[in-house]
């Protein structure tokens, strides 16, 4: 290690949506030469270094067990393993951490060997900043959002007691935003927006977590590029938060990250590359909803039927949700069979190494943020299905560049056909009316494969870094 190196905490919540970026960003500091301590717990740590064991020795992990809540699912450490219902529990547990940690900052930093020059932390551990101030230790707040949803959520005066008092309200774009946009919620997606002011089983809102989060850091650093038309968004949000606001990049992962292993179907096991390589150029629809997202099992059976009869050939990455038992059936009957000529259904799938094989034409996605960074390094048009969080945000920033084709939706259940489905489908694979879409997305490929600037945007985040350090 240099002199000026830094030894950096980072504190990611308990959902891979999160932990994944905070690993990325961890990797690109660590790469510098920078001492990285990333916290988690000793399931999610476990996972992480099984599908990444070749991690930097500069990347230490510290490992907190998850204390015991009650009407938490036993062995359930991150939102993968929690129905919806009962993530409160999980975040009750989470502040559970807050003794354990604490005594373990006030070691660290009684030790010249230890002590830390920075705290990298997520929304949720809203304790964490006045631990580190205690001690000297300055925090900024690492969105795994783009600049857009924080946008969106608007400034802390309007995450608390603001303006929008209804889900309709978030469905027209937020009046401080000055320039035109269709920044705004799809009225089924509105629907769940209570929850994010709501307490829960934890009593702390996930609105309080982030107003305290954001006014305790020194600066706040997003997933964000300023070559992915997010120089406005980045501009306005500083305005809003009345202080830094400082664009670490994409961090998209390498393919060399995507671990090699064989995925389970249906029919036994399959090396889904080697699937991949019989496969005609262009011709397969990846399907993939990411670690966390989870629709219903009717519509996942409506889903299914639609794919099936679009004809289009197919690799779907199917996880089952938390929610259902392990003896419940998440695809209609006989589907995998009626299937098996055109497509693979399996548990797990390289997601960097499949979208970057020349079969993949196309990706039925979520809209989750890593996903779409992922997605567009290789230039692919999108199924946009949102579920839940940002995703319908992302959505609606990538329908402005037509690289897509939404599912319609019903506004009031979110529901969707089988026929729209198969329509849709065709429409970006097959069909014409799709040329313009597919060469769009290959254009995005420019912007987010660019190394360089990911590497830059690194490179001027560790110099905001060792900046603020000097003034503190």
């Amino acid at each position: 290690m240099s002199d000026d190196s830094l030894h950096i905490l980072v504190f990611p919540w308990l959902a891979f949506g999160h932990m994944l970026p905070f690993l990325e960003l961890s990797k690109s500091l660590a790469k510098r030469g920078h001492r990285i301590t990333y916290v988690s717990t000793p399931r999610n740590i476990q996972q992480l270094h099984q599908n990444q064991p070749n991690l930097s020795p500069f990347i230490q992990f510290l490992s907190f067990p998850l204390p015991s809540v009650k009407h938490l699912p036993e062995a359930a450490e991150s939102t993968r393993e929690v129905p919806a219902e009962k993530v409160g529990y999980l975040k009750k547990a989470f502040d559970d951490l807050e003794a354990p940690f604490s005594a373990f900052f006030k070691s660290a930093c009684s030790d010249k060997s230890t002590r830390l020059d920075w705290v990298i932390i997520d929304f949720a551990p809203h304790w964490v900043p006045k631990i580190a101030q205690d001690h000297g230790v300055p925090c900024t707040f690492f969105s795994v959002f783009p600049a857009t949803t924080l946008v969106f959520m608007g400034p802390c005066s309007e995450l608390i007691g603001g303006s929008r008092t209804s889900p309709k309200d978030f469905t027209v774009p937020p009046i401080w935003v000055p320039f035109p946009s269709n920044l705004a919620m799809y009225p089924h997606d509105a629907r769940f927006i209570p929850y994010f002011y709501a307490k829960n089983e934890s009593d702390v809102t996930d609105a309080e977590r982030l107003v305290t989060v954001i006014s305790r850091s020194k600066f706040i650093c997003v997933k964000s590029s300023y070559n992915h038309d997010q120089s406005k968004w980045l501009s306005l949000l500083t305005e809003l938060y009345e202080k830094k606001v400082v664009p670490v990049g994409l961090l998209p992962p390498s393919i060399d990250a995507s671990p090699i292993k064989q995925s389970t179907t249906a029919h036994g096991e399959v090396d889904v590359i080697d699937w991949l390589d019989q496969q005609p150029a262009e011709s397969v629809l990846y399907i993939a909803f990411g670690s966390e997202a989870a629709l219903s099992i009717e519509l996942l059976h409506e889903l299914a039927l639609g794919i099936e009869m679009s004809k289009v050939r197919f690799l779907w990455a199917l996880r089952k949700p938390a929610s259902v038992s392990e003896d419940t059936r998440i695809l209609p009957e006989g589907f995998e069979e009626r299937t098996k000529d055109i497509g693979v259904v399996t548990d797990w799938a390289p997601q960097m190494r499949v979208l970057a094989h020349a079969s993949v034409g196309g990706h039925l996605t979520h809209c989750g943020w890593s996903s779409v960074v992922e997605n567009f390094q290789f230039g692919h048009p999108l199924v946009q299905l949102p579920i839940c969080s940002d995703q319908g945000l992302n959505a609606r920033v990538l329908e402005e560049k037509k690289v897509g084709v939404f599912v319609p939706r019903d506004d009031e259940t979110g529901d969707f056909s089988r026929d729209d489905v198969a329509k849709v489908v065709r429409i970006l694979m097959e069909e014409d009316e799709g040329k313009v879409i597919r060469q769009n997305a290959k254009q995005l490929k420019e912007i987010y494969a660019d190394q360089a600037s990911h590497e830059k945007h690194i490179d001027d985040f560790v110099e905001k870094l060792k900046k603020f350090q000097q003034n503190v």
